[in-house]
């Protein structure tokens, strides 16, 4: 097994589905007009029509979307010397919605500052700008501003779910990795804990941002998460071969259980890893398993056809002999084997039980060996192996039983938990 798949969180960089404000703007010679009492507010506010005048031009100039010569007449009425507060508010603020619409991010700020300041506007209503101001940093790429104006928003008391998801985004387009990171791990904590499923595109990112870190750890944790809720092919591979490719993993002792696990997960689709587990299970004793994959390489035209037909005819018809001689003498041997009452010759006809699909003999004959394993050097191989015994045979609590106790760090209980990763 050759092949590298590196993983790639589809969502990034892409565009958020955010609503924005609609500003409603008084009538045309509403600035001329005396302003409503409102709770908190002063009454009897006005504006005078030098300031006004222009303002209405510039309310006329957005709705024609013409927002760059709105700014120019709000200016005007800025010019216009000794403004009362109301007016000094009212230039602000149609300047704010001006300038957010002509996408003059950084002069809506300053606006929106000096309207909050002036203490007219409802604090709803600020919640409003400030959301828009975060939404449209993050269309801007401006990500750093789009953090800062996000938990802004949230300090105001915000509770719009698609906000988290724009700061946990802002967080890694940014590249402040470890925000990232700790943003998507409690908001996919708090999903989990609630008993449903985390957004497949938040396990992404979550993958996305460890494997930017190079936290091999996180990465791979994110992607246990997503085979257990999204499992498909292509994170499955990742998966399993990262695993395999841990450092100390031992995979010349473990390279046919790693195969069994690729063939598990249905990841076996090339020839020559059909032709190699084949090969590695003769070599181990196991001609039934052998036969068995050469058997779903012919079904599915893996073998069989090509410049390499007849190389994989004379596998198929050595395997067909040693399965046929196998059987003549697997009883035989097994009595022998327990009877020497050496559990290395027990497992290896346990094995080959498993690889004709007789689970319960192979479960049988490995849990006698267990119970004595003295002289073995790997025994947690064999715990590995009935795992997958109890799992074939329908007996999930045994198998999880057992992954508990495979303590070998060299491999073994990486892939036990796979197995199981894989029965849920």
């Amino acid at each position: 097994m050759t092949r590298t798949r590196t993983f790639t969180a589809a969502l990034l960089g892409t565009a958020l589905a955010f609503g924005s404000f609609a500003a409603v703007m008084a009538p045309a010679d509403a600035f001329a007009q005396k302003a409503k009492e409102e709770k908190g507010k002063p009454a009897g506010d006005t504006v005078r029509p030098e300031v006004g005048n222009p303002l209405n031009a510039a309310v006329e100039l957005m709705k024609a979307k013409k927002f760059k010569d709105a700014i120019a007449k709000i200016r005007e009425a800025d010019a216009v010397a000794d403004k009362t507060p109301f007016e000094d508010y009212t230039v602000e603020q149609t300047r704010l919605v001006a300038a957010y619409q002509a996408g003059d991010t950084a002069t809506a700020e300053t606006a929106l500052d000096k309207v909050i300041a002036s203490g007219r506007m409802d604090a709803a209503q600020q919640l409003q700008f400030v959301q828009a101001l975060a939404q449209q940093h993050y269309q801007q790429k401006n990500y750093g501003k789009a953090v800062t104006w996000t938990q802004r928003y949230f300090s105001a008391g915000g509770k719009d779910a698609n906000m988290r998801t724009l700061l946990i985004q802002a967080y890694y387009l940014g590249k402040d990795y470890p925000n990232a990171i700790k943003e998507v791990s409690a908001k996919i904590a708090a999903v989990e804990k609630s008993g449903q499923k985390p957004d497949e595109k938040d396990l992404q990112l979550l993958a996305a941002a460890n494997n930017d870190m190079k936290n091999e750890a996180g990465y791979v944790g994110a992607l246990e998460k997503l085979v257990q809720y999204y499992p498909n092919k292509n994170y499955w591979t990742d998966l399993a071969l990262r695993t395999q490719r841990k450092p100390g993993f031992a995979s010349d002792r473990l390279a046919l259980d790693s195969y069994r696990l690729m063939n598990h997960l249905g990841l076996l689709d090339t020839t020559n890893d059909i032709m190699e587990m084949a090969q590695l299970s003769i070599q181990a004793g196991n001609p039934g398993e052998a036969m068995t994959m050469i058997d779903k390489g012919y079904a599915t035209g893996l073998l069989g056809q090509g410049k390499e037909a007849e190389r994989h005819k004379r596998l198929k018809d050595m395997a067909a002999r040693a399965v046929a001689e196998d059987k003549k003498v697997l009883g035989q041997t097994e009595k022998e084997a327990i009877a020497s009452g050496n559990p290395g010759p027990v497992l290896r006809v346990a094995e080959a039980y498993a690889g004709y699909g007789q689970y319960d003999k192979a479960i049988s004959l490995t849990e006698q060996a267990l119970a004595k394993p003295t002289g073995l050097k790997n025994p947690d191989d064999a715990r590995l192996r009935l795992v997958t015994y109890y799992l074939s045979s329908g007996q999930k609590a045994k198998a999880q039983a057992t992954a508990k106790t495979i303590t070998a760090k060299d491999g073994p209980a990486d892939l036990a938990r796979l197995y199981l990763l894989a029965a849920k």
